[in-house]
């Protein structure tokens, strides 16, 4: 079989909505945390202080 049927309608629900506090559309609705601010945690999302520091 080929087509639609055998493939799958793909992915047509969203799984990202806009931010309220960072206005992005990085917001996801079933974990409700936005991956760009962090918005749903109570500390601000910073992917600076996320990294590793690199050995000298």
């Amino acid at each position: 079989m080929k087509g639609t049927p055998s493939k799958g309608k793909g992915a047509r629900s969203l799984s990202h909505t806009y931010c309220r506090r960072c206005g992005s559309r990085s917001y996801h609705i079933r974990t409700s945390i936005c991956s760009s601010c962090g918005y749903g945690n109570s500390t601000r999302f910073r992917p600076s202080q996320s990294r590793k520091v690199k050995q000298k």
